[in-house]
């Protein structure tokens, strides 16, 4: 068979090829537990129990066993397990049916699948709405002479 042969390619290349535009994907298994913060450029899939904050450049994908014990800020998020903390997701969030989730959102755009359970405020705005209303970073001074 050719799956001895050395010079023969392996018949499934899908699980070693990075994902399209060189984004990279991390896994957090089933029965794994993280302690501390996690950031990557790409996209992150938790299965397993995450305590601390998760930054993901393009998604953060929450399976129906995974929990988030922290922030999770994202471009966009999937939720089907337990988040407890803030999401920011800066275009969209996806609230599956087995999902809870404890904590404030912001997002642009939100769909919740019948089941799933918000316990927190909900802020969609799109970005010219967060401009407007983001304070600025520092106080203005008046000067007198």
């Amino acid at each position: 068979m050719a799956i001895f042969n050395k010079d023969a390619r392996a018949t499934d290349d899908t699980r070693s090829a990075p994902l399209s535009g060189g984004t990279s994907l991390s896994i957090i298994a089933a029965g794994t537990k993280i302690d501390g913060d996690i950031q990557t450029d790409g996209v992150i899939r938790v299965e397993g129990r995450v305590d601390g904050s998760i930054h993901a450049g393009r998604q953060v994908l929450i399976g129906r066993q995974g929990e988030v014990h922290g922030d999770i800020t994202t471009r966009e998020a999937v939720v089907g397990g337990k988040v407890e903390g803030t999401i920011t997701a800066s275009e969209r969030l996806e609230v599956q049916s087995t999902s809870l989730i404890v904590g404030d959102i912001s997002t642009r755009a939100i769909a919740v699948i019948e089941g799933g359970k918000i316990n927190g405020t909900v802020r969609i705005a799109d970005a010219k709405e967060r401009a407007d209303v983001e304070p600025a970073a520092e106080p203005t001074t008046a000067y007198s002479q």
